[in-house]
């Protein structure tokens, strides 16, 4: 009863209710655009041909993932928001090595808005080089009905489009609605093939193909997954910070304690994302130059997803892309300068050069135990599916990218809900961390 008070809660809060609206209708037509097909191409093969093709088969279903299944209907979404996240991703990291990309990052507002610019750009050029990838694997497995010039020119305006779209959606969702729209509309996609895989484990066990009891088990399995990815994602390390006490005009003002909240996982589903892509995206290269050199056929199969070497670049890219991440989101000489202009101090550590080593440490300490946790989370469906056959495929990434926004998510409207003096959104009490 009280779960469902704190449900009409909701509805009493205006802003909320606009916002809550105004991103369910964003979703609606969201959903609604992938299930119209690009004219032209024959969508009854193209499903198969994904699954029976190698190498390439593994970065276009990684696509599809991130686009609810639009991909592999070959609708206008077909790309999603995909183009986007990996512009965004790529800008991160030029921001490390290129000083004044990295000076603009730091400009406030203005810089931020310049770096999303470039992102729209980069984004673009992208949905292009996505687009003609997915035309030529159209038209290697004679998938086009009708081939010629005006069909490529017309599939790759409407997949670059419709990108483009989605890339506006996801960035109207951040500014009028609820959570980051990028990651809202993957959250969308991802959830929107959950009742497609019950569906399918259903069958399998109608059919005789898996038995009741492993699918139970497997459900619990996924269930005790998820309860550990929330565990371990509300995780974190309080490094304590004390401020020295200052005069204002005529007042003295005590020292405020405060504290600084290292997560496990600082990075997030990041390094996940940019580990599947430089595994991917290489192995489809490597597979479309096949004809002109032999060799990278090999090195293509060899990355062919599930495999026993995927799997351990898969891992060894996840804890790399792990620290670097973090380094970009904590860089701690940056906030050890901050702590001292601030007149803030760790106790016990003198303040400059030796902060920002304890905090480097610290770091390094926190990050290895994030990054072998991301890294674990990602890989283990790969194992169940080795082993138990599974009708469907839910990877680790997918599994965090729903706990995790869902997580948000149910954070903002506790947020509002303490605003106005609704109480927690959960009958349990608010969202804590755990320090």
């Amino acid at each position: 009863m009280v779960l469902l008070q704190n449900f009409r809660n909701i509805f009493r809060i205006p802003e909320l209710l606009r916002k809550l609206v105004f991103t369910l209708g964003v979703l609606v037509i969201y959903r609604l655009g992938t299930f119209i097909p690009v004219a032209g191409v024959n969508i009854g093969r193209l499903a198969e041909a994904i699954k029976s093709s190698e190498g390439v088969g593994g970065l276009l279903k990684y696509l599809d993932v991130f686009s609810g299944g639009a991909l592999s209907q070959c609708t206008i979404f077909a790309l999603g928001i995909s183009p986007y996240i990996m512009a965004s991703i790529m800008l991160q990291m030029l921001s490390m090595t290129i000083p004044w990309l990295e000076e603009l990052s730091k400009e406030g507002e203005y810089g931020r808005k310049m770096v999303n610019q470039y992102a729209r750009y980069l984004a673009l050029l992208l949905s292009l080089l996505y687009s003609g990838g997915l035309l030529a694997f159209l038209e290697t497995y004679q998938l086009i009905l009708t081939p010629g010039l005006g069909f490529r020119a017309f599939f790759m305006l409407s997949v670059i489009a419709g990108s483009m779209v989605v890339m506006w959606f996801g960035e109207q969702i951040s500014l009028f609605g609820l959570g980051s729209g990028s990651s809202v509309l993957i959250f969308a996609s991802i959830a929107a093939r959950l009742p497609h895989h019950i569906a399918s484990t259903i069958d399998s066990v109608r059919l005789g193909n898996m038995s009741g009891v492993l699918a139970l088990l497997v459900l619990a399995l996924f269930l005790g997954v998820g309860a550990i990815i929330v565990f371990l994602e509300k995780g974190e390390r309080k490094i304590p910070v004390q401020y020295a006490r200052r005069m204002v005009g005529n007042r003295m003002y005590a020292g405020q304690s405060s504290y600084i909240p290292f997560k496990i996982n600082s990075a997030g589903v990041m390094p996940a994302i940019m580990a599947s892509s430089a595994l991917n995206i290489p192995g489809f290269v490597a597979l479309s130059l096949a004809g002109y050199f032999p060799l990278l056929k090999s090195f293509a199969q060899a990355l062919q997803a599930n495999g026993i070497l995927h799997n351990v670049f898969t891992f060894v890219l996840i804890v790399f892309f792990t620290f670097v991440y973090t380094q970009v989101i904590f860089n701690p000489t940056d906030l050890a300068d901050n702590l001292k202009r601030g007149g803030g101090f760790i106790p016990g550590i003198r303040p400059g050069k030796q902060t920002a080593d304890y905090l480097d440490y610290l770091l390094t300490r926190i990050g290895l135990v994030g990054a072998i946790y991301l890294g674990c989370l990602v890989l283990l469906p790969n194992v169940l599916e080795a082993f138990l056959s599974l009708p469907f495929s839910l990877g680790g990434t997918s599994l965090l990218i729903l706990v995790g926004v869902a997580l948000e998510l149910a954070a903002q409207v506790e947020a509002y809900l303490i605003e106005h003096r609704y109480g927690s959104f959960l009958s349990t009490g608010r969202v804590k961390s755990r320090g």
